[in-house]
Protein backbone atom coordinates (compact mmCIF):
# COMPACT_ATOMS: atom_id res chain seq x y z
CA UNK A 1 0.00 0.00 0.00
CA UNK A 2 1.10 3.40 -1.29
CA UNK A 3 1.82 6.10 1.58
CA UNK A 4 1.19 9.26 1.45
CA UNK A 5 4.77 10.02 1.30
CA UNK A 6 4.76 8.25 -1.63
CA UNK A 7 1.57 9.88 -3.40
CA UNK A 8 2.33 12.93 -2.67
CA UNK A 9 5.93 14.16 -2.08
CA UNK A 10 4.82 17.71 -2.40
CA UNK A 11 3.03 17.75 1.48
CA UNK A 12 6.28 17.59 3.47
CA UNK A 13 8.67 19.34 0.74
CA UNK A 14 5.83 22.07 0.32
CA UNK A 15 5.15 22.56 4.08
CA UNK A 16 8.92 22.62 4.52
CA UNK A 17 9.13 25.77 2.12
CA UNK A 18 6.24 27.77 3.43
CA UNK A 19 8.39 27.20 7.12
CA UNK A 20 11.63 28.32 5.44
CA UNK A 21 9.27 31.25 3.59
CA UNK A 22 8.66 32.38 6.94
CA UNK A 23 12.13 32.72 8.72
CA UNK A 24 12.76 34.20 4.59
CA UNK A 25 9.52 37.04 5.61
CA UNK A 26 10.73 37.03 9.48
CA UNK A 27 14.26 38.40 8.79
CA UNK A 28 12.78 41.52 6.03
CA UNK A 29 10.92 42.45 8.69
CA UNK A 30 13.30 42.25 11.44
CA UNK A 31 16.23 44.51 9.62
CA UNK A 32 15.81 48.60 9.53
CA UNK A 33 17.53 48.49 6.10
CA UNK A 34 15.39 47.14 3.36
CA UNK A 35 17.83 46.24 0.79
CA UNK A 36 19.87 44.27 3.54
CA UNK A 37 16.50 42.20 4.24
CA UNK A 38 15.37 41.81 0.58
CA UNK A 39 19.11 40.12 0.09
CA UNK A 40 18.80 38.19 3.23
CA UNK A 41 15.37 37.01 2.43
CA UNK A 42 17.09 35.33 -0.38
CA UNK A 43 18.13 32.33 2.47
CA UNK A 44 14.41 31.27 2.16
CA UNK A 45 15.06 30.07 -1.77
CA UNK A 46 18.31 29.27 -1.73
CA UNK A 47 17.54 26.60 1.31
CA UNK A 48 14.60 25.37 -1.17
CA UNK A 49 16.35 24.96 -4.25
CA UNK A 50 19.05 23.28 -2.52
CA UNK A 51 17.17 20.88 -0.12
CA UNK A 52 15.25 20.07 -3.45
CA UNK A 53 11.93 21.08 -1.60
CA UNK A 54 8.45 22.07 -3.44
CA UNK A 55 7.81 25.74 -3.69
CA UNK A 56 4.60 26.52 -6.10
CA UNK A 57 5.88 29.40 -7.36
CA UNK A 58 9.13 27.42 -8.16
CA UNK A 59 7.57 24.99 -9.64
CA UNK A 60 4.47 26.70 -11.96
CA UNK A 61 6.40 28.07 -14.58
CA UNK A 62 7.80 25.01 -15.46
CA UNK A 63 4.27 23.34 -17.07
CA UNK A 64 5.35 25.45 -20.08
CA UNK A 65 8.34 23.16 -20.42
CA UNK A 66 6.38 19.91 -19.86
CA UNK A 67 2.79 18.73 -18.40
CA UNK A 68 1.59 15.67 -17.39
CA UNK A 69 -1.94 14.68 -16.16
CA UNK A 70 -0.89 15.03 -12.76
CA UNK A 71 1.17 17.66 -12.87
CA UNK A 72 -1.82 19.92 -11.66
CA UNK A 73 -3.06 18.25 -8.58
CA UNK A 74 0.64 17.96 -7.55
CA UNK A 75 0.66 21.76 -7.78
CA UNK A 76 -3.03 22.00 -5.81
CA UNK A 77 -1.24 19.63 -3.27
CA UNK A 78 2.09 21.76 -2.85
CA UNK A 79 0.21 24.90 -3.04
CA UNK A 80 -1.87 24.01 -0.05
CA UNK A 81 1.15 22.48 1.91
CA UNK A 82 2.68 25.84 1.29
CA UNK A 83 -0.18 27.83 2.78
CA UNK A 84 0.12 25.33 5.70
CA UNK A 85 3.53 25.96 6.47
CA UNK A 86 3.94 29.66 5.45
CA UNK A 87 0.58 30.70 7.58
CA UNK A 88 1.71 28.47 10.63
CA UNK A 89 5.38 29.64 10.65
CA UNK A 90 3.00 33.81 10.74
CA UNK A 91 1.48 32.44 13.90
CA UNK A 92 4.31 31.19 15.28
CA UNK A 93 6.44 34.27 14.44
CA UNK A 94 3.26 36.56 15.78
CA UNK A 95 3.49 34.85 18.99
CA UNK A 96 7.36 34.63 19.41
CA UNK A 97 8.16 38.40 17.87
CA UNK A 98 5.15 40.35 18.52
CA UNK A 99 7.85 43.33 18.08
CA UNK A 100 7.08 42.87 14.19
CA UNK A 101 3.42 42.38 13.98
CA UNK A 102 2.59 46.29 13.46
CA UNK A 103 5.21 46.44 10.52
CA UNK A 104 3.22 43.21 9.13
CA UNK A 105 0.04 45.09 9.59
CA UNK A 106 1.00 47.81 7.78
CA UNK A 107 2.07 45.85 4.88
CA UNK A 108 -1.18 44.00 4.45
CA UNK A 109 -2.80 47.36 4.49
CA UNK A 110 -0.95 48.58 1.41
CA UNK A 111 -1.77 45.10 -0.06
CA UNK A 112 -4.82 45.41 0.21
CA UNK A 113 -5.22 48.72 -0.95
CA UNK A 114 -3.68 47.89 -4.24
CA UNK A 115 -6.85 45.56 -5.03
CA UNK A 116 -7.27 42.88 -7.47
CA UNK A 117 -6.13 43.89 -10.73
CA UNK A 118 -2.73 45.49 -9.67
CA UNK A 119 -2.02 42.83 -7.17
CA UNK A 120 -2.63 40.80 -10.08
CA UNK A 121 -0.26 42.30 -12.45
CA UNK A 122 2.64 42.56 -9.15
CA UNK A 123 2.07 38.59 -8.97
CA UNK A 124 3.10 37.92 -12.16
CA UNK A 125 6.38 39.79 -12.48
CA UNK A 126 7.05 38.45 -9.29
CA UNK A 127 6.31 34.84 -11.36
CA UNK A 128 8.60 35.61 -13.76
CA UNK A 129 11.88 36.59 -11.21
CA UNK A 130 10.97 33.52 -9.68
CA UNK A 131 11.25 31.31 -13.08
CA UNK A 132 14.43 32.91 -13.65
CA UNK A 133 16.01 32.29 -10.35
CA UNK A 134 14.92 28.47 -10.62
CA UNK A 135 15.85 28.07 -13.73
CA UNK A 136 18.80 29.38 -13.87
CA UNK A 137 19.92 27.62 -10.88
CA UNK A 138 19.01 24.08 -12.65
CA UNK A 139 20.84 24.78 -15.92
CA UNK A 140 23.56 26.96 -14.68
CA UNK A 141 23.94 25.36 -10.99
CA UNK A 142 24.14 28.45 -10.44
CA UNK A 143 22.97 30.57 -7.58
CA UNK A 144 23.38 34.07 -8.97
CA UNK A 145 19.39 33.83 -10.00
CA UNK A 146 18.17 33.87 -6.38
CA UNK A 147 20.65 35.85 -5.23
CA UNK A 148 19.47 39.38 -7.50
CA UNK A 149 16.11 37.97 -8.37
CA UNK A 150 14.68 37.96 -5.31
CA UNK A 151 16.00 41.23 -3.83
CA UNK A 152 14.43 42.88 -6.77
CA UNK A 153 11.01 41.39 -6.79
CA UNK A 154 10.86 42.62 -2.77
CA UNK A 155 12.56 46.20 -3.92
CA UNK A 156 10.28 46.47 -7.11
CA UNK A 157 6.98 45.57 -4.69
CA UNK A 158 5.98 42.73 -6.28
CA UNK A 159 3.79 40.28 -4.93
CA UNK A 160 4.87 36.59 -3.87
CA UNK A 161 2.00 34.70 -2.80
CA UNK A 162 3.88 32.29 -0.60
CA UNK A 163 5.50 34.86 1.07
CA UNK A 164 2.40 37.09 1.77
CA UNK A 165 0.72 34.18 3.38
CA UNK A 166 2.54 34.44 5.93
CA UNK A 167 2.76 38.45 6.44
CA UNK A 168 -1.03 38.12 6.61
CA UNK A 169 -0.66 35.41 9.41
CA UNK A 170 1.43 37.37 11.29
CA UNK A 171 -0.61 40.07 11.01
CA UNK A 172 -3.63 38.45 12.04
CA UNK A 173 -5.44 39.54 9.01
CA UNK A 174 -7.15 36.45 6.97
CA UNK A 175 -10.50 37.61 6.09
CA UNK A 176 -12.58 38.02 3.01
CA UNK A 177 -10.44 40.43 1.54
CA UNK A 178 -7.05 38.33 2.25
CA UNK A 179 -9.23 35.38 -0.07
CA UNK A 180 -10.02 37.67 -2.64
CA UNK A 181 -5.82 39.46 -2.82
CA UNK A 182 -3.82 35.69 -2.62
CA UNK A 183 -6.08 34.02 -5.36
CA UNK A 184 -5.22 37.87 -7.49
CA UNK A 185 -1.68 36.77 -6.66
CA UNK A 186 -1.48 33.35 -6.83
CA UNK A 187 -3.21 33.72 -10.43
CA UNK A 188 -0.46 36.59 -10.86
CA UNK A 189 2.36 34.42 -10.27
CA UNK A 190 1.04 31.47 -12.26
CA UNK A 191 0.62 33.43 -15.28
CA UNK A 192 4.06 35.32 -14.82
CA UNK A 193 5.77 32.30 -14.61
CA UNK A 194 4.45 30.44 -17.31
CA UNK A 195 4.65 33.43 -19.93
CA UNK A 196 8.22 34.26 -19.30
CA UNK A 197 8.70 30.19 -19.28
CA UNK A 198 6.93 30.03 -22.92
CA UNK A 199 8.51 33.22 -24.14
CA UNK A 200 12.05 31.31 -23.23
CA UNK A 201 11.16 28.48 -25.40
CA UNK A 202 9.71 30.34 -28.10
CA UNK A 203 12.78 32.67 -28.79
CA UNK A 204 14.68 32.16 -32.14
CA UNK A 205 17.90 29.79 -31.99
CA UNK A 206 20.92 31.49 -31.41
CA UNK A 207 22.87 32.63 -34.51
CA UNK A 208 26.32 30.70 -34.68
Amino acid sequence: MKTLKSLFPEIFGGIASGLLIAIGGTVLLSVEDRALGAVLFSVALLSICMLDLFLYTGKIGFVAESFEKKTALRLFVGLLANFVGASFGGYAIRFARPAIIEKAQEACAVRLDNGILRSFVLGCFCGMLMYVAVKIYRSKNSIAGIVFCIPVFILSGFEHSIADMFYFALAGMIDFAYLGFIIAVIFGNSVGAILIAWLCRMKAPPKN
